[in-house]
């Protein structure tokens, strides 16, 4: 029944495609925000917020990264100089504000770009973070991403996150045909919720990043980032108005991004909400009428939906 459902769907939505190929987004994607990650969890900035600076050195504030590290920093200031310091159970870095080098472990290290203070932290260029503190630091370009320590995806209940009653959204789920079904055909009874600041997360197709798209005719998807290997699965929207829309990945317009991951396109509205569900008027449909964007067979044991941000937008 799942499959006979999902071929159904599938070739009524390919009827609609036609050669859609994604073209350069309006905003540039060098204004997204960098976002700094420790074994894959994310590091909160209260204030000041990691950048990239005129030569396109990765600055991030060392006090937040090295804290998280379990390092203490120390600040002094001498000759009209600020100095800081950070120390570890293995190393230890002296520096000052306005130079380019520091002092690594007994060592003088010469940096591409200067130390500086700004909004009253300390940047630092990250190879400092990673000889400093004797961390594997990669700067993942694709999504603008400092990944510090293990570069891979985390399961969600390693995030702090546990599964919860499906109660208050099967109403919504089961409006399309065995939506609520594993694969082995039970039904799910749990799920868990998380939010867009927990990615990246380990499912059965992991999920790196999930993001609003615009074609230049105007058209909305979802654009999501999954490892190249992997089958981009079957996603589905629980919406406002307590119902549930089904999407399938358009494999005509996926990009491989080189680096093991690859970018997966999902529409917004879709012809199949009426040929199947019998939703009329389907183009009205928004990204802000979506509660939660869920990911259908992501795990055997829940239903993985992650809370809109941009609802109501």
């Amino acid at each position: 029944m799942i499959k006979k459902m999902i071929l159904s769907i599938s070739a009524v939505s390919l009827l609609f495609v036609g050669s859609v190929v994604p073209t350069q987004a309006a905003k540039s994607e060098n204004a997204k925000p960098i976002k700094v990650l420790l074994d894959a969890k994310t590091i909160q900035f209260p204030d000041a917020q990691p950048f990239q600076d005129d030569n396109d050195y990765v600055m991030v504030p060392i006090r937040f990264v090295s804290e998280a590290l379990g390092a203490k920093v120390g600040w002094e200031k001498t000759g009209g100089k600020l100095a800081v310091s950070i120390k570890n159970d293995a190393h230890s870095v002296a520096m000052t504000v306005g130079q380019n080098t520091a002092t690594v472990d007994g060592q003088t290290k010469t940096y591409e770009t200067k130390i500086i203070l700004k909004q009253s932290r300390t940047f630092v260029p990250l190879r400092l973070v990673s000889e400093g503190l004797g961390q594997t630091v990669e700067w993942d370009k694709v999504s603008r991403w400092v990944w510090i320590g293990k570069r891979e995806t985390v399961a969600l209940e390693n995030k702090g996150l546990q599964p919860v009653s499906i109660e208050p959204y099967k109403k919504a789920i089961n409006t399309v045909p065995n939506l609520i079904n594993n694969v082995a055909g039970t039904p799910y009874n749990k799920v868990v919720v998380f939010k867009q600041s927990d990615l990246p997360i380990k499912l059965l197709h992991d999920i790196y990043s999930v993001e609003p798209y615009t074609t230049s005719d105007g058209i909305p998807y979802l654009k999501m980032r999954v490892k190249t290997k992997s089958t981009a699965g079957t996603i589905f929207y629980l919406t406002k108005n307590n119902d549930a829309r089904i999407r399938f990945p358009m494999d005509q317009m996926t990009q491989d991004n080189g680096d093991g991951t690859k970018m997966v396109y999902y529409k917004i509205y879709s012809s199949s909400d009426e040929t199947i569900q019998g939703i009329k008027n389907y183009k009205s449909f928004k990204l802000s009428d979506i509660e939660y964007i869920a990911f259908g067979l992501g795990s055997r044991e829940y239903i993985p939906m992650m809370v809109n941000p941009w609802k109501g937008n």
